[in-house]
């Protein structure tokens, strides 16, 4: 466990399932950034390591900075200070289209799908391909019907069905779709089982462990504590514009977790191995 807003790791230590291209550096780091919108401190010296494989959970109270900080690496916002890295390289984001070209996709709690049109349309919006000037319908529809079938999403009746007749779970299976079909090396989600049933919880949680066993890194955000217990490998925890904490989340329980979020700190014994295999079920090896 990290705390007082700084992470263990830096470039040249390799965690499971990182795809380095310099020396054992992590997918995404940043290193003290800061934003502010006029006299209002967002972000403050906030530093966070994603490795690829794994999927991260960001956590906090409402207001401490969460969106702006998953804007701040979608490109949305640019950051007043610090540096975002990607595989080890400095690297600035202004734009959300700089971010799509290096792998970055975000799935936003409103999804911005568009409910007149088809799960096809939905999933190559902006990104139609053509074929002598004409859209290539079957080619779309081929890698649609893949992309579905790879993550196991196999509830939808159809792949021309309009995504206003599409559950909530089913939605949210379109838009993870949609931000993986490009190649995406890593995935932002906000709030993805937020007013979900059980059933279509499980089945979102299930399409984000399976993004992270591909290979991608994952950034969850979510207020529901046994989400984020079931599906994180790691957890990071802002408070107050501030990176309080960091670490592997068999170190955390959530009544250690709630301290972080609403105080910035916590008296509390941290987790160890032996309480990590308790909750498992299984003895230590």
């Amino acid at each position: 466990m990290t705390t007082t807003g700084t992470t263990s790791e830096r470039p040249g230590e390799s965690g499971t399932g990182e795809r380095p291209t310099e020396q054992g550096a992590p997918l995404l780091e940043l290193r003290k950034v800061v934003k502010r919108f006029g006299p209002v401190q967002a972000l403050t010296q906030v530093d966070l390591t994603v490795p690829a494989g794994q999927v991260t959970a960001l956590a906090g109270d409402n207001g401490a900075g969460k969106s702006v900080l998953i804007k701040c690496i979608a490109g949305i916002h640019h950051p007043d200070g610090g540096q975002i890295y990607w595989d080890g390289r400095p690297v600035h984001i202004r734009t959300p289209r700089e971010a799509a070209a290096l792998g970055i996709e975000t799935v936003y709690q409103d999804l911005a799908l568009c409910d007149n049109l088809d799960i096809v349309q939905n999933l190559f919006l902006g990104r139609e391909r053509t074929r002598f000037d004409l859209l290539n319908a079957e080619s779309m529809e081929i890698a649609a019907r893949e992309t579905l079938q790879s993550l196991s999403v196999t509830t939808v009746r159809s792949i021309r069905q309009p995504v206003a007749s599409l559950s909530g779970g089913q939605r949210q299976a379109v838009a993870i779709a949609k931000s993986v079909l490009w190649n995406s090396r890593l995935v932002i989600m906000d709030e993805p089982t937020a007013a979900l049933g059980v059933a279509q919880t499980r089945m979102v949680l299930d399409l984000v462990r399976r993004l992270a066993d591909r290979g991608v890194g994952v950034i969850i955000i979510s207020h529901n504590m046994n989400d984020v217990f079931e599906v994180a490998d790691r957890i990071a925890i802002l408070h107050l514009g501030r990176m309080v904490v960091s670490g592997p989340i068999s170190e955390f329980d959530r009544e250690t977790v709630v301290d972080y979020m609403t105080s910035g700190r916590s008296s509390r014994t941290p987790r160890n191995d032996a309480d990590a295999a308790a909750d498992r079920g299984s003895p230590e090896s």
